[in-house]
């Protein structure tokens, strides 16, 4: 059967989910247990294999290679160089590659930073905020912090001028903290371009007391596998109204000063919802173009599923393009239309949030009906609170101006006011480098058509 994909997205995880830290919240730490005496790295030929159906597979001339993990740097540097090699190798004339790759930095140098920076890698580096909010769960496996590291990894990027983003778990350590954290990256790491992951950890009743000492392994303990089941949530994951206030907080300090200077992913796509579009998996209707490879070959649905249930085939035995285009990866998108509850179809901001993500969905909704978002409350908080900024800046963009005047437009109302100030009612970068006006370049070239590059390393 030769089946034609749609555009997709694929997170491809070349040492599983070894990682050379022990972050509490990261539940793919578990994953390994899915694969039991396995070294856990991609081999040459699997390399080869992947880069050649992907180049094959993919029905567009841009073409994103996005790596994540675990944490991918523990292949080595020759595994990426031999992944340039199989790009040019393999690469049809008219083909456009994005390198991305997501990563805790511990491993970075100057070595491998000219290798990005020759070779245009885009890169997500993983940081919490300020040291004691990151170090409060992305720790090492002794137990200690890993924020140094993380600072260590800033330099050497900023140094060889490697384009790269931030990407920060948002869990109960920094919740409570948004401009904090917001002026950290913009201010101290300077940084352009941020993403914010809510932090949700699932669990059943008799999982929670061992979820909630984290997923990484604890030899000689019990070790739970992380499934997207269970009505709980640990004590590290956020609150839903509190994810909805911190993104509140931090956009008010963003319209006021910072349109078209600091890209949020969140704000970006919420944007483009405003205009009709629909740019990130999580807040469009339908998902489904969003997956993820294993070391082996194994192809799952999304990152989000990596379990045996959701689990397509292994492209040496299907091809890749051919098990993105199957009935069962299809029915995996439509599903999430099709489950969503009454009261998400008639709630004034289902154009914006779509049930946001279906692994997420594992509460009741007011009238007992199950599968409501657990951070619903927090999103209808925040989407209602920008909507009157969002309608501004839509419509400026629809007249072919810029975005960022809605901050002059604040500012002179402030004026008139007498306040000097006003009130009102998941970013990729954008690898053209030019002035953004949010119109077709949403999410950047950077983002999938279903997931963000970046999520968490």
């Amino acid at each position: 059967m030769n089946l034609q994909p749609p555009a997709f997205h694929l997170l491809a995880k070349p040492t599983g989910a070894t990682c050379n830290l022990d972050c509490k919240y990261c539940f793919f730490l578990s994953k390994e247990m899915l694969y039991p005496g396995d070294r856990f790295r991609m081999s040459d030929e699997m390399l080869e294999t992947y880069i050649r159906q992907l180049l094959e597979a993919y029905p567009r001339p841009e073409i994103i290679i996005a790596w994540q993990g675990g944490e991918p740097t523990l292949m080595g540097l020759d595994f990426f160089r031999r992944s340039i090699e199989y790009v040019e190798k393999y690469r049809k004339p008219g083909q456009q590659i994005l390198h991305t790759m997501q990563t805790n930095g511990i491993l970075l140098n100057d070595e491998w930073c000219a290798f990005f920076k020759q070779h245009k890698f885009l890169i997500g580096l993983s940081v919490d905020g300020p040291k004691e909010m990151h170090d409060a769960y992305r720790v090492n496996k002794g137990g200690a912090g890993s924020f140094d590291q993380a600072m260590r990894a800033w330099e050497v990027l900023r140094r060889h001028e490697v384009d790269f983003n931030i990407l920060c778990t948002i869990h109960a350590a920094n919740a409570d903290h948004p401009l904090e954290v917001y002026r950290f990256f913009r201010d101290v790491l300077q940084t352009g371009f941020m993403q914010f992951i809510p932090i949700v950890e699932r669990a059943t009743e008799e999982l929670l007391p061992l979820a909630n000492l984290g997923w990484g392994d604890r030899p000689g303990a019990d070790r739970p596998l992380y499934t997207q089941r269970g009505g709980l949530v640990t004590e590290r994951s956020v609150g839903a109204e509190q994810f909805g206030r911190f993104l509140i907080a931090i956009f008010e300090e963003w319209v006021h000063r910072d349109v078209g200077k600091v890209f949020v992913q969140t704000f970006d796509v919420a944007l483009g919802s405003w205009l009709g579009q629909h740019n990130l998996c999580i807040f469009s209707p339908t998902c489904g173009e969003a997956l993820a490879l294993e070391h082996n070959g194994d192809l799952y649905s999304c990152d989000h599923y990596v379990e045996p249930d959701y689990l397509l085939g292994n492209i040496r035995e299907t091809p890749m393009g051919e098990l993105v285009a199957s009935e069962k990866q299809r029915k995996f998108g439509q599903d999430k239309l099709c489950s969503l509850p009454k009261y998400c179809r008639d709630c004034n901001v289902l154009f914006a949030c779509y049930g946001e993500c279906p692994r997420n969905r594992f509460i009741a909704t007011p009238d007992g009906e199950p599968g409501l978002n657990y951070l619903c409350a927090g999103y209808k908080m925040f989407f209602n609170h920008i909507d009157p900024a969002m309608k501004i800046m839509a419509n400026l963009l629809r007249q072919g101006r810029f975005a960022d005047e809605i901050m002059r437009m604040y500012a002179a109302q402030g004026a008139r006011q007498g306040t000097g100030e006003t009130k009102v009612g998941r970013n990729d970068p954008c690898p053209c480098g030019s002035r953004k006006k949010y119109k077709h370049c949403h999410g950047g070239a950077a983002a999938a058509p279903g997931s963000p590059t970046i999520r968490m390393g």
